[in-house]
């Protein structure tokens, strides 16, 4: 049977402008000197505990990464976000969406924080932006979200950003060949109503 929606691809996709952010963040697409910060972020144990990241993660995974996303803006499709501290000009983490289906009508956000930006929020409110902006900007009628069993400050951030948890997929994920249990949170328009923008 044929897809339904595979005649209807999404748009390419532009960043957003204004940019997206706040009076504590910004976000914007990586550039190539991004690499050096995102090899030193993805250093963190945790970092490596509860993402797909390559393990040992070398400088070159790191420009590779970069590479990838700056195409991908370029190209008009699954962009991935810088969050820069406005204060310092550091880059915190990143987020990113990408498409889950031809159609394109539903999305998938990820992300990472560094240990500078944990513990003020600032991934939820990123999460949050960046979520809304699919909903509305880019028409996709879902956005979802997956997280290992166990990594309970990420279910944290799905849960304030406003994603809805829908369930336990065993074994679904793969993580650098190992088989995980993933909790999957959604966020659709409707569910927009009542969150800060």
């Amino acid at each position: 049977m044929s897809d339904p929606g595979a005649g209807e691809r999404r748009a390419p996709i532009r960043p957003p402008d204004p940019p997206l952010g706040s009076d504590r963040f910004l976000l914007r697409p990586l550039v190539a000197s991004d690499a050096e910060a995102i090899y030193a972020a993805c250093q963190d144990p945790d970092i490596a505990r509860w993402t797909t990241i390559p393990q040992p993660y070398l400088r070159e995974h790191a420009t590779g990464f970069v590479a990838d996303t700056i195409d991908a803006w370029e190209h008009g499709r699954e962009p991935t976000f810088a969050m820069v501290d406005r204060a310092s000009g550091r880059l915190i983490g990143c987020v990113g969406l990408r498409s889950d289906g031809a159609s394109g009508h539903a999305m998938e956000i990820g992300y990472w924080t560094a240990p500078a930006g944990r513990g003020r929020g600032l991934t939820t409110e990123a999460v949050r932006l960046v979520s809304r902006w699919a909903l509305l900007d880019l028409r996709a009628e879902r956005v979802g979200l997956l997280v290992y069993v166990g990594n309970e400050a990420s279910a944290r951030v799905a849960e304030k950003a406003g994603f809805r948890r829908e369930g336990v997929l065993r074994r679904y994920s793969l993580q650098r060949g190992t088989p995980r249990d993933t909790i999957v949170h959604s966020l659709i328009r409707a569910d927009l109503a009542g969150l800060p923008d």
